[in-house]
């Protein structure tokens, strides 16, 4: 490391920084902050962006911010640097989710450079895609990206599966919007049009009518009795895409961690081929819901994410909170 100036290090982790940053997160919270001294990067969650009500243990939080590692681990080694990575380094510190350290120099290769391209293009969809399939050898490299961090992505073909998951997203969504708590909870994300907020779920980010779909897969009240939503391209849109579970052998923490890189491994190599995906969480929520997925449908493991992947065409803009917002002030390079 001799041979880099102080000058290149704080270069290369200001850009993995805002990398970081793009990760997605449940309902855009961006629940993660950062620190960075000398050479290291830390990674933490943040207390007052965690969903008290529907995400009490984390796990959801913690997935969000593996995104968030995977992202930056990403844009050190396009810019030159190998990353060293502790998970967890600390047991007295449950916050301070992973240490990332600048290692030797490397050159990045293709795969890794094509990934790091799509980090500020990704979008999540909340709507119905188009009728192009998913190709089943991107389905088969996706699975394969899954494996090397660590997890397991499995597309559920059967439509007796698909209907099982999709009633039990739906029933999951009608439970908890008559839940006042975890309805409010929601509603505190949901950002009224034209809102200058930098971060949260906006109005042109889901349809303003929910479009059926077979079997149909019910998506979060983000409106809440408004007439928020948007209309454009939805007409073409009608297909539920490929249905998948995000799996782990294990419920820790470091796996819910791992989950996250795996997840956005799979969504940046996704969206290099132009697939978007559509997350349903709301039936892991429930812990009885989870439980029956986990021994029905995921042959023992526990289920992280629940997402369909297909094509839109929609193009709609993203907001992320700036770099001030996220980084110690006293830290950033």
């Amino acid at each position: 490391m001799s041979t880099r100036t102080a000058q290149q290090n704080a270069l290369a982790i200001h850009a993995a920084l805002k990398a970081a940053a793009w990760a997605p997160s449940v309902h855009n919270t961006q629940p993660w902050t950062f620190a960075v001294s000398g050479e290291e990067v830390s990674v933490r969650a943040d207390a007052n962006r965690k969903l008290r009500f529907s995400d009490p243990e984390g796990r959801q939080q913690l997935i969000s911010c593996g995104a968030a590692l995977f992202n930056l681990t990403t844009a050190l080694r396009c810019h030159g640097y190998e990353p060293v990575v502790r998970v967890l380094p600390d047991p007295d510190r449950p916050a301070l989710l992973a240490t990332v350290r600048l290692g030797e120099g490397s050159t990045p290769d293709e795969h890794t450079a094509a990934l790091n391209a799509e980090i500020e293009q990704r979008r999540t969809h909340r709507a119905a895609f188009t009728d192009l399939p998913v190709p089943d050898r991107l389905v088969e490299t996706l699975i394969q990206q899954a494996a090397a961090e660590g997890a397991r992505l499995t597309p559920v073909r059967e439509p007796e599966a698909i209907r099982v998951i999709a009633s039990l997203t739906h029933a999951a969504q009608n439970a908890q919007s008559q839940n006042r708590l975890l309805a409010l909870e929601v509603i505190r994300w949901a950002r009224p049009p034209g809102s200058a907020r930098t971060d949260g779920v906006p109005a042109d980010a889901y349809p303003a009518e929910h479009v059926l779909i077979h079997p149909p897969f019910a998506q979060r009240d983000y409106a809440w009795r408004h007439d928020w939503g948007t209309t454009a391209g939805q007409a073409a849109s009608t297909s539920t895409g490929v249905v998948a579970l995000l799996t782990t052998p294990g419920d820790t923490r470091q796996e819910w961690i791992a989950a996250g890189q795996a997840l956005q491994r799979v969504l940046l190599h996704a969206s290099a081929y132009g697939v978007s995906a559509a997350f349903h969480t709301q039936a892991l929520e429930t812990n009885h819901l989870r439980e029956f997925l986990r021994e029905e449908l995921c042959f023992g493991e526990y289920p992280q994410m629940i997402m369909r992947l297909g094509i839109t065409f929609d193009t709609k803009g993203a907001v992320r909170r700036p770099l001030s917002d996220v980084v110690e002030s006293a830290s950033l390079p």
